[in-house]
């Protein structure tokens, strides 16, 4: 039942993204941005041994959208909770459980269209796969668990608020200095002693520095950190995946009881 429940649910989530495409366009957009300012702004003033900026730049890029694309669950679940969507799905014979995967899986898609836009955007500024076809589907891979993972997180940050306008103010002060403290668009070793510490073992860095060493895009010449998550990177990332969603998946679930028995 929770599987079929699931379905219908991530249907309609999928119908509505379709039926209101500016959800979309604007998601796909930004990234588009992103890659194209920081890739002609930023791009020739900094200079990285052994391997050009663009292609260090596009694995921060990927991760950082796919975090932000992840918010979708927790504005969407504020939205359904201001106007009493959720209420209805309470009235009806379904698993709980349904409301909040089918919502995050429906987000998965989101992020599947916004990495296919940069991959083709990067192609054009001049980025390139390295690595192995089978690397390269596992950087995907990874990006988007880590994205399923973060939308959890999102989901009980959703619940909490009230409106989807405080959640989106919630989940920028928290989501941009995770995207930025990191590898993400600058080489960790570049930043000050404190916030390199704190960069290394930011679960971002890691989904980053994976990416990056997947798609072939690092330098042998590169200085890696000498920190365990960024010379396991691959690793690090499926550890702070299972972690995250062993400790937001069931509070997601507390929290929607609490909130649809107010």
């Amino acid at each position: 039942m929770v599987v079929t429940d699931s379905v219908t649910v991530t249907k309609r989530n999928v119908i509505k993204i379709r039926r209101v495409p500016d959800v979309l366009i604007f998601s796909t957009l930004s990234p588009i941005m992103f890659v194209l300012l920081f890739a002609y702004v930023f791009g020739s003033a900094i200079k990285l041994q052994g391997t050009s900026y663009r292609e260090f730049l596009i694995a921060g890029i990927f991760a950082q959208t796919v975090v932000f694309g992840a918010t979708f669950t927790g504005s969407s679940l504020a939205e359904d909770m201001q106007k009493g969507i959720i209420d209805r799905f309470r009235s009806l014979p379904m698993a709980p459980s349904a409301v909040l995967i089918g919502r995050t899986v429906a987000d998965v898609v989101i992020n599947v269209v916004s990495l296919v836009v940069m991959s083709l955007t990067g192609l054009l500024v001049g980025w390139r796969i390295r690595g192995s076809f089978l690397d390269a589907v596992l950087a995907y891979v990874l990006l988007l668990l880590f994205a399923y993972a973060v939308s959890w997180m999102m989901a009980v940050v959703g619940l909490l608020v009230r409106a989807p306008e405080v959640f989106n103010n919630a989940s920028f002060m928290v989501i941009f200095p995770l995207t930025f403290i990191a590898n993400t668009f600058v080489p960790s070793e570049n930043l000050p002693t404190v916030l390199r510490a704190v960069a290394d073992w930011n679960p971002v860095s890691a989904v980053t520095q994976a990416t990056r060493d997947l798609f072939g895009n690092t330098s042998p010449l590169a200085q890696t950190p000498d920190v365990w998550p960024m010379r396991h990177p691959v690793v690090t990332t499926l550890i702070w995946v299972v972690v995250i969603l062993a400790i937001f998946v069931p509070l997601a679930l507390r929290q929607y009881k609490k909130s649809v028995s107010r």
